[in-house]
């Protein structure tokens, strides 16, 4: 009788060893899961979406101007680039009626830039929240309808910008590659920027008058992109991991 108890117990701590490895082995692996997708928030609070897990998402702001954006569109058709994210400002919008159907018409995603192109950080909440509305106002007149994207217009925003878009139902975008080509450092330099780009980045591009040597590193750009990953839209994109989040101040 005494042998097959010691057999037994043997067996139950094999058993319970085995259990054990498992149960820290799946709690391993379930960590890992859910930081793919970095974001900035508090730790209980709203976020912003700046990186992603599958795909690329290639974003383009448009603040002012009256020349770069249908060259832009004229790239974007010729490299048969089918998914992209536009942040339109509503005072652009509301000047630039027929390319912002062209950019609807494309298939492009439609996100907010805000009405003025003002820096949120130094504005009050009020401010904020009138400039967020009046921005989603004109590209709703302009038939874009159910916008649930927002990037801040200078890129600077804080916990207070954040919670206001939350109320509005907006998630802000910010990115993890910034071709830095509204600084017109030369074709080969945003290039540079774009190489660093791999799964899950959300790339800034920029569609305003400032960026003049946009339109000539687009194409080079697109195949880098597409060499790394699907080009996708940022909702997807968003819509495609899970979240870790970053503190920020």
């Amino acid at each position: 009788m005494k042998f097959f108890l010691t057999v037994d117990g043997r067996k139950l701590k094999q058993a319970s060893f085995i259990l054990f490895i498992s149960f820290f082995t799946a709690l391993f692996f379930f960590t890992q899961a859910s930081i793919h997708i970095p974001v900035f928030g508090t730790s209980d609070g709203p976020k912003a979406v700046f990186k992603g897990e599958k795909g690329i998402a290639l974003t383009f702001n448009i603040g002012w101007g009256d020349i770069q954006a249908d060259p832009i569109l004229d790239v974007l058709e010729k490299e048969e680039v089918r998914s992209a994210t536009f942040f339109l400002s509503g005072a652009w919008a509301e000047r630039h009626p027929d390319t912002v159907k062209r950019i609807k018409e494309m298939g492009f995603e439609i996100g907010s830039l805000g009405y003025a192109y003002e820096d949120y950080t130094e504005l009050d909440d009020a401010q904020v929240k009138r400039d967020i509305v009046r921005g989603i106002d004109v590209l709703k007149k302009l038939d874009i309808k159910d916008v649930t994207l927002l990037r801040s217009p200078t890129g600077h925003f804080d916990k207070r910008t954040l919670s206001i878009a939350e109320k509005s139902d907006l998630t802000v975008v910010h990115w993890s590659i910034n071709s830095q080509d509204w600084k017109n450092p030369g074709v080969e330099v945003i290039i540079d920027h774009i190489k660093k780009a791999k799964e899950g980045d959300i790339v800034l591009m920029h569609a305003s008058d400032s960026a003049i040597q946009t339109v000539e590193a687009l194409p080079k750009a697109i195949a880098l992109l597409e060499e790394r990953a699907e080009l996708i839209s940022v909702s997807t994109l968003i819509a495609n991991g899970k979240v870790k989040t970053t503190l920020i101040p």
